[in-house]
């Protein structure tokens, strides 16, 4: 059973870093969390190190932009792992090809743009669905519309047999009270009509494995067992965290604030429901990050 906490620092002694979740969590996808900006630097003062892991499909620099413009101090945060770096790596090794049709939009362009951990990077090339060898999906091309939308142009690659690249498994997010579809729902969808989805953000273990690395970038060679995940993901940020061996904080006010009645807590009925629907088990649950 989940303990309810109320605070990060109840907890934050028993871990040197933390894999923190960064929509819902730190910032609501308009503006920064100013009690969850509090609780990182607390425990950045107090020596720990904060990983933000993102399903971002953006590279670490735009994420860094981001925060910026939504006034998360840099103090707040040691480094970044995003799930578009990881799925950037394994795009410019040729895991859909070099010829791709790109469902996303403008700004995330910069998905493109080689990355220094790949020797050698394949050339890429975006071309019209007809004479593409793969997909890229960052998002859909409108958030807010049904992904079944993008029905013909999936149904076209699944009769091609071409593999999607899923640049953000997230389904859904809140930008502030706007929900909106990610490119998870699309990779989804294409699963759904027979076609292969590849994943490289939470909760797949290719971004906690990079999150690992941004910690041995900092001289953090740490056991799982001294790091926690918090996020508000049952199915991305608790499942993977699990799956990678690494316990976890629930934030139980983000996605599933409905769901598990949060109003500055959860209520404890309607959460142990919840997480039994989700058949995931966090260690820990809280209202928000403070």
């Amino acid at each position: 059973m989940t303990q309810i906490i109320q605070s990060l620092s109840d907890i934050s002694n028993r871990y040197e870093a933390l894999f923190v979740d960064l929509w819902g969590c730190v910032h609501d996808g308009i503006t920064a969390l100013p009690d969850a900006v509090r609780a990182l630097q607390t425990y950045r003062a107090g020596g720990g190190t904060v990983i933000l892991v993102t399903n971002s499909p953006r590279p670490r620099r735009g994420v860094e932009a981001q925060l910026k413009g939504f006034n998360v101090p840099t103090e707040a945060w040691d480094s970044i792992a995003t799930s578009g770096d990881s799925a950037r790596a394994a795009l410019f090794q040729g895991v859909v090809g070099q010829r791709v049709y790109f469902i996303g939009l403008p700004h995330d362009l910069p998905f493109f743009e080689p990355i220094k951990v790949v020797a050698d990077p394949l050339e890429i090339a975006r071309v019209d669905i007809e004479t593409a060898e793969g997909l890229v999906c960052t998002g859909p091309f409108d958030g807010t519309a049904d992904p079944q939308t993008l029905l013909p142009q999936l149904r076209i690659a699944k009769a091609k047999g071409l593999k999607l690249l899923c640049a953000n498994p997230d389904i859904i997010v809140d930008r502030g009270d706007v929900r909106e579809w990610c490119a998870g729902a699309v990779a989804q969808l294409y699963q759904e009509i027979g076609g292969e989805s590849l994943y490289f953000g939470k909760p797949h273990a290719p971004i906690y494995d990079l999150a690992r690395q941004r910690l041995l970038a900092l001289g953090k060679n740490l056991p799982d067992t001294a790091i926690l995940a918090i996020g508000d993901g049952a199915q991305t940020d608790i499942s993977g965290a699990r799956a990678a061996g690494i316990e976890a904080l629930f934030i139980t006010g983000g996605l599933a604030a409905k769901e598990t009645e949060t109003r500055e807590q959860p209520d404890p009925k309607a959460l142990q429901h919840y997480l039994a629907a989700q058949a995931v088990a966090p260690e820990f649950s809280i209202g928000f990050l403070q």
